[in-house]
């Protein structure tokens, strides 16, 4: 039996929960399926329940250093595995979905970091990343999950390599959550408008009453 996806919706957003579930179609295909994990030229990464063509051969992803998840101080399999599939969760506030996929990431013990979805330029943020506006909104690698269904993240992040159970090593904090796109940028500042020049008078004057000019 499928499992619904659980979602929410930014609230400046004219959608409801049921249209937007509707229109997505969220609901649990992969449950029973085994994933494939592949790689293409480019580094990017898709899972798939079809296994990937024996004529192309997976590339791995390049890592990289830029993920803020703490993964310095992380075993070093599992340094690995962030830094080649990081794990970003999308959230806002008042949404029970995000809630519980949030604690269910903590449980499990997988490095992620937040991004959360305020302000109008968020919301357009989420549009241009996602193509959607539904919350939570998850990616591990290049992958992203619509909505919240434990049995569809489990999988996928199996898949990608992340341990079933918590191994953080204790003391392990977190990145703090940050907005997707930020604070507006300051209004760029005016230049003064130039002095007024007068032009030199012409024709004679009290202090020059010939007129002459140099």
């Amino acid at each position: 039996m499928n499992a619904l996806r659980a979602a929410c919706v930014p609230s400046r957003v004219a959608l409801t929960v049921a249209a937007a579930l509707s229109v997505a179609g969220w609901s649990a295909t992969v449950a029973t399926q085994t994933l494939y994990r592949s790689v293409d030229a480019q580094g990017r990464v898709t899972f798939s329940d079809k296994p990937p063509s024996t004529a192309a051969r997976p590339v791995e992803a390049p890592p990289t250093n830029e993920v803020d998840t703490g993964a310095d101080g992380l075993p070093f399999e599992l340094r690995q595995v962030v830094q080649r599939y990081p794990v970003t969760l999308y959230t806002q506030r008042n949404c029970a979905p995000c809630d519980e996929g949030r604690s269910m990431l903590r449980a499990r013990g997988v490095p992620f970091r937040e991004r959360t979805v305020d302000g109008s330029r968020d919301i357009e943020a989420l549009q241009q990343l996602s193509g959607q506006t539904g919350l939570p909104l998850l990616t591990i690698g290049a992958q992203q999950l619509r909505g919240f269904a434990d049995g569809d993240w489990s999988q996928y992040l199996n898949a990608a390599g992340y341990p079933r159970s918590n191994g953080l090593p204790p003391g392990y904090s977190p990145p703090a959550a940050r907005p997707l796109a930020g604070p507006a940028p300051p209004p760029a500042a005016t230049a003064p408008a130039p002095a007024r020049v007068e032009p030199p008078a012409t024709g004679p004057t009290p202090s020059n009453p010939a007129g002459i000019r140099f």
